[in-house]
């Protein structure tokens, strides 16, 4: 799940990340009140879950409360497009006004998981406020990382090391090394998938700040924490998705004409890998889970046929626990007690498979049932076309 960058610096702040005061306005005489409060110069930015904000339009320096007012008008119902919402952008529903910072360097720093090595990495660079991606990619030599042992946690010789690689002494040095391990307490406590903060800023005072903030967090772990979930704005995310959750299926929407209605999460990356091989592309990632019944089955055909960009389905189950015969049971049910008009394809394997296929077969719904995988695929594909 993501979050504003507002309410992850509400988050880092709690554990003792420094962050430059703000406050939240959805209207533009909001943003002048806040602006009055903060005094001096401020910064007017858009929420919305996706970065390159600023070189989209979305960020604003404002020296007065009346240009603040003025920036709050012209960013607020914008549709801001950046190079992560897409072409058709994402539109703007509310800014934070936070106190403007005089800049001195912009650093990076960021946590992330290692899946190959089951560990943490932290990652920092001197090259911050700008992408991370690129700086590895032209200059990987720039970016600094530690990884953490999750039985003993991180080391403080390993944030001090951080910091001096950052450029930090004296008393920045200190500085760095407890917002290392504050922000690292707070990716923990909180079982993120991701907080970054880019750009990490020591301002002329010399103190150390995250101007930005980016927070990630595990969706199987969210019923630790009920305040995480709370920060959920279903508005940031395809409301196709925001459905599926509601029914506890894995759905997410992609940009092909496949539709996918699978058991597995392994399957169903599978399943659009050969779809992609056959000469076509999956609308979606959907897992209906391995306790496939009549009323799932219904309810991600629903959420199938709501997608405008579907042409044809293709479901491929494999029956372990599950039987066959009563997968097939429930897709037949289900679309009785549906209207689809789509080319359907079904493969199933596994326990009970030729019982499941020949109810299929011998139903007054029109399936074309396969056997294997490539003959599904193939057979979705080739119904793709025929749509055409």
């Amino acid at each position: 799940m993501k979050i504003h960058e507002y309410q992850a610096k509400e988050v880092l702040k709690e554990f003792g990340v420094p962050v430059p005061d703000g406050g939240l306005a959805k209207t533009p005489d909001e943003a002048r009140e806040i602006a009055e409060r903060l005094g001096g110069t401020v910064v007017v930015k858009a929420q919305i879950h996706a970065g390159g904000r600023g070189k989209g339009g979305g960020v604003k320096i404002a020296k007065t409360p009346d240009e603040a007012h003025e920036f709050a008008n012209d960013i607020l119902g914008m549709q801001l497009v950046t190079h992560q919402t897409g072409p058709e952008g994402q539109k703007v529903k509310q800014v934070w006004i936070e106190q403007g910072t005089e800049i001195e360097r912009e650093l990076y720093l960021g946590i992330v998981l290692d899946r190959e090595q089951s560990r943490l990495v932290i990652m920092a660079s001197q090259d911050g406020g700008m992408d991370i991606e690129e700086v590895a990619a032209n200059t990987p030599e720039r970016i600094l990382k530690e990884t953490v042992d999750p039985s003993v946690g991180l080391l403080r010789f390993q944030a001090s090391r951080l910091a001096f690689g950052l450029g930090l002494e004296g008393d920045q040095q200190k500085q760095g090394v407890r917002f290392i391990n504050a922000l690292y307490q707070a990716y923990s406590a909180t079982d993120c998938s991701l907080a970054e903060i880019n750009p990490m800023v020591v301002t002329k005072d010399g103190d150390v700040v995250a101007l930005d903030a980016k927070m990630n967090f595990d969706d199987n772990a969210l019923f630790r924490h009920k305040d995480i979930l709370e920060l959920r704005d279903t508005d940031e995310e395809d409301p196709l998705e925001v459905e599926a959750s509601k029914f506890d299926l894995n759905y997410i929407k992609l940009d092909g004409e496949v539709g996918c209605m699978v058991n597995g999460a392994g399957l169903a990356m599978a399943t659009m890998d050969i779809v992609k091989y056959a000469g076509s592309s999956p609308a979606n990632f959907l897992d209906v889970g391995g306790g496939t019944n009549v009323e799932r089955v219904k309810n991600a055909f629903r959420i199938l046929m709501s997608d405008k960009d579907v042409k044809a389905v293709l479901i491929n189950i494999f029956g372990g626990i599950v039987r066959c015969d009563r997968v097939a049971e429930g897709v037949v049910q289900a679309l009785h007690s549906l209207s689809v008009d789509l080319p359907i394809v079904v493969r199933i394997q596994g326990t009970n498979a030729e019982e499941g296929a020949k109810i299929l077969e011998e139903s007054d719904l029109e399936f074309r049932v396969a056997r294997e995988l490539k003959e599904a695929a193939e057979g979705v594909v080739e119904a793709v076309k025929s749509t055409a």
